[in-house]
């Protein structure tokens, strides 16, 4: 069984499946991805995302607001502690910090990242960061107003290996795309060598960053299987392997997901 540990199924192009949701997530459990997380990423359209993924077992949901929406939406921890009520609520975020696309925007993305970390932690839920160019003040905010024992997970993970270990210090799991997959990527490869087994979830970030052989196309759950494949290759081990291990590491990390 494989798991997609972070997709957007709210932002699918869904035309190819006659704008049925229920058959993508048919086309992905035909590949055995039997369960997916729908990641936030704004509270304006949080209840949309919601009802569209309520009424389907298969899939689990977080609640956040993205980086780079910080400045226009800034949350509060009771926003995100009284959406995350919601049953199929497991995660905080998608939160952290993106320097590398808004530079005028630090303070507020701080204040944000800040406000995910104390939610989580006053939930015990663990949180979802993308972090992008904003290595060290990640992870000094991490130390400040994180909650080590719910933690969370580095998705998307495109950062040094020296920052996947700090991540790994501090009971975070590192998450891996399809972007191991692209031809540019040697260096991130290398991270996903060396990232232990039992600390990595696979993704597919959905409906963006489509692995190979599928570049070009919108990405969809369905091809997680090709990041799986991708962490069995460099790792020297089946794809079974992969999909056995990120699914109880999941599991393990998103806890009140029910396996």
């Amino acid at each position: 069984m494989f798991i997609d540990s972070h997709c957007h199924l709210d932002r699918l192009d869904l035309s190819p499946y006659h704008n049925d949701f229920s058959l993508m997530l048919n086309a992905a459990d035909e590949r055995k991805v039997k369960k997916m997380l729908c990641v936030s990423i704004d509270l304006a359209h949080f209840d949309e995302m919601y009802a569209l993924i309520e009424a389907y077992e298969q899939v689990y949901a977080s609640v956040g607001v993205h980086p780079l929406s910080a400045a226009e939406e800034q949350v509060s921890i009771n926003d995100l502690v009284e959406h995350a009520e919601r049953e199929k609520i497991i995660a905080i975020g998608e939160t952290g910090l993106d320097y590398f696309y808004q530079t005028d925007t630090q303070d507020q993305q701080q204040e944000s990242f800040k406000n995910h970390l104390v939610a989580a932690g006053q939930l015990g839920l663990p949180t979802i960061i993308h972090t992008r160019e904003a290595q060290q003040d990640t992870l000094s905010l991490i130390k400040a107003h994180g909650n080590l024992a719910s933690a969370g997970v580095m998705h998307c993970f495109t950062e040094s290996l020296a920052m996947a270990k700090a991540s790994l210090d501090l009971n975070y799991m590192i998450s891996f795309s399809g972007i191991i997959t692209f031809k540019n990527a040697a260096d991130l490869r290398e991270v996903v060598k060396a990232v232990p087994l039992d600390r990595i979830l696979i993704e597919t970030d959905s409906p963006y960053l489509a692995p190979v052989p599928h570049r070009g196309k919108k990405n969809e759950p369905k091809y997680v299987v090709e990041v799986a494949q991708c962490v069995a290759d460099l790792k020297g081990i089946s794809v079974e392997a992969v999909a056995e291990a990120t699914s109880e590491n999941f599991y393990t990390l998103f806890n009140k997901a029910a396996p």
